[in-house]
């Protein structure tokens, strides 16, 4: 399978310039599983839409959408885009979405981290990405649910200095991607992608980055055949 789709890959690159393919190269260089988010019942598109953006640009390549009340919608204004060049999950059609998205991200590996100034939290710059983490924040206004709470490994905060409790989802999200990213590229933890996931992402953006794409991977499996 992965030499079909180095051969799939290399034909469609004739469609896309030079400049975006080097392009490519670097950004999928620094992509990373090792860290991903997940929004439980977010339900303003701009904060949704202002996190993946915050994603993308961070390297994060994974976002889990909880849809137990709300669903994922996106503000092509925020987004601008990001949400092409990421792989988004969207749990919906469980009894208790929540806990089957965060089960499922535990028998991958990943530790639980939930986002609440209310538990028996770690400050965020105490945080260890030794574990694969999944970030967890909860809606805009009453934050993580009972369920997250149960199924958490660990609580993380942001340290507050004002009157104010706690940051827009939006900047919690941002602020938590960047001290953790940053120690994760600092340390000697492998956390990039593998050659397969690499192929995997790659040949998903050139399809994101070719006009009528279907037709021209059709025209492919038809050459290759003949």
């Amino acid at each position: 399978m992965s030499a079909d789709k180095k051969e799939l890959i290399e034909y469609l690159k004739q469609f896309v310039s030079e400049t975006r393919l080097q392009r490519f190269d670097g950004v999928i260089a620094e992509r990373t599983r090792h860290i991903t988010v997940v929004l439980e019942d977010v339900y303003q598109e701009h904060n949704a839409s202002a996190v993946l953006r915050s994603c993308e640009s961070f390297g994060i390549q994974d976002v889990h959408f909880i849809e137990n009340r709300n669903k994922y919608r996106i503000s092509t204004d925020v987004d601008m885009g990001a949400s092409l060049w990421l792989d988004i999950h969207r749990v919906s059609k469980e009894v208790n979405n929540t806990v089957k998205c965060l089960t499922d991200l535990k028998a991958k590996g990943y530790k639980i981290v939930a986002t609440t100034p209310h538990e028996k939290d770690v400050n965020l710059s105490d945080l260890k990405v030794d574990d694969k983490i999944a970030l967890v924040f909860g809606t805009e206004i009453d934050g993580i649910t009972d369920d997250v709470r149960a199924c958490a490994d660990e609580f993380v905060k942001i340290p507050m200095y004002g009157f104010t409790e706690s940051f827009n989802i939006s900047v919690s999200a941002a602020l938590c991607m960047y001290e953790l990213t940053t120690k994760l590229r600092a340390s000697d933890i492998d956390y990039k992608l593998s050659e397969e996931e690499m192929l995997d992402i790659r040949l998903k953006w050139l399809k994101n980055s070719i006009k009528r794409c279907d037709l021209i991977i059709e025209d492919f499996y038809k050459k290759k055949s003949s």
